[in-house]
């Protein structure tokens, strides 16, 4: 349980005014279709999360614990550190028309999640935690908190969003689960 309540709030906090999230505002308010984006937004994250926790699930086994200690506790610090930084989207996104809304979804958002700092989160919550699937369905949550809202209030929650505070809050995060793998507590 600590696994997938950790996994979800990590993610879910990270993910706030991160490109990925900006990715699904820019889709909600130029498609103003949020069903196939929610589904889209589901779908690339359990693939991108799930291959994330596998590599972490791996990394857990051929690295030994006390230098996993060290490894898991500097990468939750250097994401904290990540998290300060306001991320943009660079680039337009379109349609195709032989795709479709979903699929478009599917493949800009798992793309954009790509060494993106809620992936690599993902790598260290496996890394750290037991079993995967409770990582990587915590993780999708999180990812599904933070952005379906954000698709279904489109503009409106944008402009409300405290996104520095909110990136404080959850650098903090982070710093507090790094220092706490570095002293050996928890997972």
């Amino acid at each position: 349980m600590e696994a997938f309540l950790t996994s979800t709030i990590v993610v879910a906090l990270a993910e706030i005014g991160d490109k990925t999230q900006l990715l699904s505002l820019l889709l909600a308010a130029r498609y103003r279709k949020p069903l196939p984006i929610v589904a889209g937004i589901l779908v690339a994250t359990l693939a991108n999360h799930f291959l994330a926790g596998v590599l972490g699930a791996w990394i857990r086994t051929v690295m030994p614990p006390d230098i996993m200690r060290w490894v898991v506790g500097g990468s939750l610090l250097a994401i904290a550190l990540w998290t300060l930084k306001p991320d943009k989207l660079d680039g337009e996104v379109k349609e195709s028309t032989r795709a479709g809304l979903f699929i478009l979804t599917c493949v800009v958002f798992f793309l954009a999640e790509m060494g993106d700092k809620t992936q690599i989160a993902t790598i260290v919550m496996a890394a750290k935690y037991e079993p995967l699937y409770a990582v990587v369905v915590g993780t999708t949550l999180g990812m599904m908190i933070a952005n379906v809202p954000v698709v279904y209030l489109a503009n409106m929650a944008a402009d409300r969003i405290p996104f520095r505070a909110v990136r404080v809050v959850t650098a903090l995060l982070f710093a507090g689960l790094g220092v706490a793998a570095l002293a050996g507590i928890g997972g």
